[in-house]
């Protein structure tokens, strides 16, 4: 399977200036987008990076500045064999988790994201296309009712959690052991408890 990983290559994960200067977002959006691709090809599955600028990482890379929703849909257009699109945060996937997705049934499989994203999908509907704007779960269940696409929502922890927020980060401390959460130890962040909440810190 086609498997595209989208990359925003400037100013990635701006969502987490309050941890992380500029520097250390490139760097520690990288160490994602590293984790899942090594993780894309270990189910076997053909990662290709689709970002705004070019990008050092094991998979082929097509650059395209087009907003998120144009990329993709251009690379739908390009083939009628199924096409999926797994988003370059998603640093808590497995190869396990990613291969029950990829074979799941339906002409449109949906691994939603917390506040109405759309974290992964698979494509089999030669007619179905992205729409990232806005509540981009709803808007793609709408399309897919639009073109008589059928419809398989994956629920999975593992998918749903994409790394946007500083509440985040923490599933990347307690439920990984990739490159990600070796840059997060080597940058100097731990596990804390507050008041029965588990959160991060930063030793400086």
């Amino acid at each position: 399977m086609r498997v595209l990983v989208p990359y925003e290559a400037a100013r990635p994960k701006t969502r987490l200036s309050d941890m992380l200067d500029s520097a250390e977002r490139e760097s520690f959006s990288r160490a994602m987008l590293a984790d899942v691709v090594e993780t894309v090809a270990e189910t076997g599955a053909e990662p290709t990076v689709l970002a705004t600028d070019s990008v050092d990482v094991e998979a082929p890379v097509v650059v395209d500045e087009q907003p998120l929703s144009a990329a993709v849909n251009d690379r739908l257009a390009e083939t009628t064999d199924a096409t999926a699109v797994v988003m370059s945060d998603l640093a808590l996937a497995t190869p396990r988790v990613l291969s029950r997705f990829f074979g799941a049934s339906g002409d449109l499989v949906v691994a939603p994201g917390r506040g109405g994203g759309t974290n992964a999908l698979v494509v089999r509907h030669p007619r179905f296309r992205v729409d990232y704007h806005g509540a981009s779960y709803l808007d793609h269940l709408r399309v897919a009712r639009d073109v008589g696409a059928s419809v398989r929502e994956f629920d999975s922890m593992r998918l749903s959690t994409d790394i946007d927020e500083p509440d985040d980060v923490v599933e990347l401390l307690l439920h990984t052991d990739g490159r990600t959460r070796e840059w997060l130890l080597d940058a100097g962040f731990e596990v804390e408890t507050r008041e029965g909440r588990v959160g991060v810190r930063r030793e400086r």
